[in-house]
């Protein structure tokens, strides 16, 4: 059976810190991962392109092909994450923007998950991941923007997130380079 994070096209898939309703040491099953590009452009552009629409789905596809968001980013708002499963359907994930300083950082929390196109808050699988964080901080130097990225990890996706990160992090940089 498919796990929530291989059904979860995007960036937000196993975020940092579980909930105590989830009933998980967030110690013993998460591995604090992070990430970081610099990127030669304002920090501006490279926020724009990094959560534009259009731009978006063109950086995330080095994690899911069809990597698309529904809702926007403004604090207090729900964002799905989402993208078609090996058989076609919409999978993804369940975000609360909790956090949304422009040009500078933006936190997400995680509530669930979608399976088959509809909401998942209930199953022991989704609770797994109910309450953690994903984070993106941004910070600009002389023209450079440094783009850092914070999650945490199941041992198990580890290696995929170790591989697709890089990669979704160059195609970032290099969109906005190019259009900058």
């Amino acid at each position: 059976m498919e796990t929530a994070y291989e059904r979860a096209p995007t960036i937000g898939r196993i975020p940092r810190g579980l909930s105590q309703a989830a009933g998980a040491d967030v110690s013993s099953r998460m591995e604090k991962l992070s990430y970081s590009v610099k990127i030669n452009a304002p920090v501006q552009d490279v926020w724009a392109t990094m959560l534009n629409d259009a731009t978006y789905r063109e950086w995330t596809s080095a994690f899911n092909e069809g990597s698309y968001y529904e809702g926007d980013w403004e604090a207090g708002s729900e964002i799905r994450f989402l993208g078609p499963d090996e058989e076609g359907s919409v999978g993804g994930m369940i975000a609360t923007v909790e956090e949304n300083r422009p040009n500078e950082f933006i936190s997400l929390r995680y509530r669930g998950q979608i399976v088959d196109g509809a909401a998942d808050t209930s199953s022991d699988e989704a609770k797994s991941f109910i309450g953690t964080h994903e984070n993106y901080a941004f910070s600009e130097s002389g023209g450079v923007t440094l783009v850092e990225v914070e999650l945490d990890s199941e041992d198990e996706f580890t290696a995929m997130f170790n591989e697709s990160w890089p990669v979704a992090l160059a195609k970032l940089k290099e969109i906005t380079e190019t259009r900058s």
